[in-house]
């Protein structure tokens, strides 16, 4: 041991010797951490100065580590000052020589400490602002280049490498494996084939490593690793200006560059992220440089704002799970999950993700953050399911709603507009309106529909012709082209009818109450009634604007029990009825072709919840009454189209091309669904003229305008406008151009609209079989077959088409029994099985 050696830190001088008890042969552990800290200053590292001191060297048992007596995180400048507390069981008195003054001073142990510590973190300071002024480092590729070393592989080596993303091993060289590859031993005894690129570290030293010796050497490296250290380095290096290799960090902060302190450094330079940069690397060696102060302050802004981000994602993922974990009933309202900003933002991204619908690449990755973090594939049903298991969406939430960003509410500038219209109600065609109150009028319709926008009326004639009308709400008698209302209707095109609920075309007070007909009520119309011929072709036709009170509200089912029952005093329905007969005989002589089939409906009750009412039937289109209203829609459609082109009126004129079909082909089909279901397969797309009526040859008619739903189909509105402007002698409101460009926008939504009421329906169907007892049949037609046995069914009781495997024997228009095996709404799955009846 040395003889009371003089030191020198700072301007300070002491004798070592005189922190002890005279008759002590070593400190106390309580002096050799002052000691230590009395020449953390002095040194050019730490550890360098502490291992020149052999009085600081512990009696214990040898440890791989040169410095196993303090952990090093007990040098941390603001742990220093824990030192200055220390209780020392014997207070002594020191002195020591300012060597800048020349005076010498007594003190106290305590008061010692605090001198030291104050002058020590002056000095850090200073380091820290000499430091912070430097420039990057300075030192020349070739220098750093020198440090690099060629590194070859062979047997024996201790190596780190790569077993795949998230797992880094020891493993110890056993042989090459072809030209550049090599078995390694690995730490569990797995012995692996790895290339080159795998390896991320050779220790030194090592030349022929025990397998068995891995985990110790890892454990020994594990326990001694404090990234304070490189703290202290990256002061001292940044101030020299110097950069370091794995082996020279390990001497200056281990006093030792031996396997254990190496890999120990590599360690801590291959985890920071804070204080070092790779500078250059050849083969498995690496040349790392300070970063600049400014640079590492930046960074550890960053981690604090990462730390607070991930904190406060930890949050959010505990509100999920909480939710999770409620009853249907207590979980959060919708509305609040948007109360707080950084919370809607991760529900809003998730909901995107849902609906596939995500704005940019953030939002996909914030869901598929979220998604990960609560152990669920990153999908969008995933998403599905957990904004529903949060509450957020409904258990039947309809995506496709959300998809196609359906209008379901009105701005509040549109519904003060449309309040104000029904106060002034203004009737600009008030003067020009015939009187057919004295009419009975029958408006028929399903027993759903909140608007009502069409009624019938019939006489016969003295001569014996038939005459009927075809009343339709008139609309455009409140809004005007161009107005804030008929910009939002155009904007939605069509009124939206979903099994769950209407999204209107209008606001629905505007609809119901200002524009609707009602029953008993003196209601605004534009009237067409036509004469027919005695084989149902039209006679005369007139278009008036009318006023009208109706009689009847029906729907199908009732319209259908009235014609069934053929009251003397319901003669008016009966005439409807023949006018329908007559016009049905009438298109088909003209190549009219049938397409009616089972239409099914449904209505849902409380939608939002988890058990919602279904109520299912089916719609026959050759139902007595379904006919008399498709056959008096027809007509009005004809008898527009015959107006507009008469004076040459630009509407919206549609056709259908009929030269490809020749239904012939189909007379060894059983008529009915399954002779119409093949016709509708090969019809053509209906075709669009905005100057003159073009033949309609699935109809059989030499023209159509659709007219009877203003309320509903933005483009019956049009055809409104430019008929009422044509009745009051004005110009019309758009040319055949404008239409046409009008039609592109507005036919899109009707298709986006005709489509989501097509997944909807589906949906409930397939929600409505799954809740049906296992055991029940169902009676079905086969349709069609697709592939050897597998045929395409229509469930009768439903009205609804799904495939399935039929026995050897059945035909097309055979009759079977089948059961539903599953039925996932969700997922659009339905599975049947034919119910093979015992002989």
């Amino acid at each position: 041991m040395l003889k009371d050696p003089i030191h020198t830190f700072g301007s300070t001088r002491f004798a070592p010797s005189k922190l002890y008890h005279q008759q002590d042969e070593k400190p106390e552990p309580t002096l050799q951490a002052l000691m230590l800290v009395v020449t953390l200053p002095c040194s050019t590292m730490v550890v360098r100065t502490v291992n020149s001191i052999s009085l600081l060297r512990s009696s214990s048992p040898p440890h791989p580590l040169p410095f196993p007596a303090f952990r090093y995180h007990q040098i941390r400048a603001y742990q220093y000052l824990q030192l200055s507390r220390v209780s020392i069981r014997n207070p002594m008195v020191f002195g020591y020589h300012n060597i800048k003054s020349g005076r010498s001073r007594s003190y106290s142990i305590q008061s010692f400490v605090d001198t030291v510590l104050e002058e020590f973190e002056a000095l850090r300071r200073r380091r820290t602002v000499r430091a912070s002024n430097k420039s990057v480092l300075t030192s020349s590729k070739e220098l750093v280049e020198d440090k690099l070393r060629k590194q070859v592989l062979q047997k024996g080596l201790l190596l780190e490498f790569k077993k795949d993303t998230d797992r880094i091993l020891l493993a110890v060289v056993q042989k090459p494996d072809g030209r550049k590859n090599w078995i390694v031993s690995d730490q569990n005894g797995v012995s692996t084939s790895i290339k080159p690129q795998q390896i991320t570290y050779i220790v030194p030293g090592v030349d022929n490593f025990n397998t068995t010796e891995i985990s110790d050497f890892n454990q020994r490296a594990q326990n001694n690793l404090d990234p304070a250290l490189l703290e202290f380095a990256w002061m001292e290096l940044l101030e020299t200006n110097k950069s370091v290799t794995v082996e020279e960090l390990a001497e200056m902060i281990f006093g030792s560059a031996a396997p254990v302190e190496s890999y120990c450094a590599h360690l801590l330079l291959s985890r920071d992220e804070l204080y070092f940069t790779v500078l250059d690397s050849k083969g498995y060696s690496s040349v790392y440089g300070p970063r600049s102060t400014s640079q590492v302050e930046e960074i550890r802004r960053r981690i604090v704002a990462k730390e607070a981000a991930d904190k406060e994602f930890e949050e959010f993922l505990g509100l999920l799970k909480s939710a999770k974990s409620m009853p249907p009933r207590g979980k959060p309202s919708k509305c609040s999950w948007k109360v707080e900003d950084k919370i809607w933002e991760r529900i809003e991204s998730l909901e995107a993700f849902a609906i596939e619908a995500c704005k940019d690449d953030n939002q996909r990755n914030v869901a598929g953050m979220i998604l990960k973090a609560m152990g669920l594939p990153k999908t969008s049903s995933s998403a599905v399911n957990l904004l529903i298991d949060i509450g957020y969406f409904p258990v039947h939430v309809n995506l496709d709603l959300l998809k196609f960003s359906i209008r379901t509410d009105f701005p509040d500038k549109i519904l003060s507009a449309a309040e104000k219209l029904l106060v002034e109600s203004p009737d600009p065609d008030k003067d020009d309106r015939i009187d057919l109150t004295h009419l009975k009028v029958y408006a028929i319709d399903v027993d759903e529909a909140d608007e009502l926008d069409d009624a019938l009326s019939a006489t016969k004639l003295q001569d014996g012709r038939i005459k009927v009308w075809i009343h339709v709400a008139d609309a455009s008698s409140l809004v005007q082209p161009g107005s804030m209302i008929d910009r939002e209707a155009l904007q939605r095109g069509t009124s939206v009818f979903l099994p769950t609920a209407t999204y209107p075309m209008f606001p629905e007070k505007l609809a119901m109450e200002g524009m609707s007909l009602k029953q008993g009520t003196i209601c605004r119309a534009v009237s067409i009634s036509v004469v027919l011929h005695s084989d149902g072709s039209i006679a005369e036709y007139t278009v008036n604007n009318s006023i009208i009170k109706p009689t009847y509200m029906l729907t199908y089912e009732s319209a259908s029990e009235l014609l069934h029952l053929n009251l003397e005093e319901e003669l008016e329905l009966r005439t409807l009825s023949e006018a329908a007969r007559l016009r049905l005989q009438w298109r088909r002589g003209q190549g009219a072709i049938e397409t009616g089939s089972l239409e099914p409906r449904i209505k849902v009750q409380n939608p939002d919840d988890p058990e919602p009412s279904i109520r299912l039937y089916v719609e026959d289109q050759t139902d007595p009454a379904m006919r008399l209203v498709t056959e008096m829609m027809i007509l009005c459609g004809e008898a527009l189209a015959t107006f507009g082109s008469s004076n040459k009126i630009p509407l919206p004129y549609r056709g259908q091309p009929q030269s490809n079909i020749d239904t012939s082909a189909f007379d060894h089909l059983p008529e009915g669904p399954v002779r119409n279901s093949a016709i509708v397969k090969i019809m053509r797309a209906a075709e669009m003229d905005y100057r003159k009526a073009v033949r309609h040859g699935i109809l059989g008619i030499p023209g159509y305008v659709q007219f009877t739903s203003p309320i509903r189909r933005y483009m019956d509105l049009l055809a409104h406008y430019q008929v009422k402007a044509f009745l009051r002698g004005d110009s019309v409101p758009f040319t055949a151009g404008q239409l046409e460009g009008m039609a592109a926008s507005v036919n899109m939504n009707a298709r986006i609209a005709k489509k989501l009421f097509g997944s909807s329906l589906r949906y409930w169907i397939l929600e409505y079989l799954r809740r049906q007892p296992k055991q029940r049949k169902y009676r079905a037609l086969i349709l069609k077959f697709v592939k050897d046995r597998n045929a395409t069914l229509l469930l009768l009781e439903v009205g609804f088409q799904a495939l399935t495997w039929v026995s050897i024997g059945s035909h097309v228009g055979d009759e079977v029994e089948v059961r539903v095996e599953e039925a996932h709404p969700r997922n659009d799955v339905i599975m049947l099985k034919e119910v093979v009846r015992m002989t």
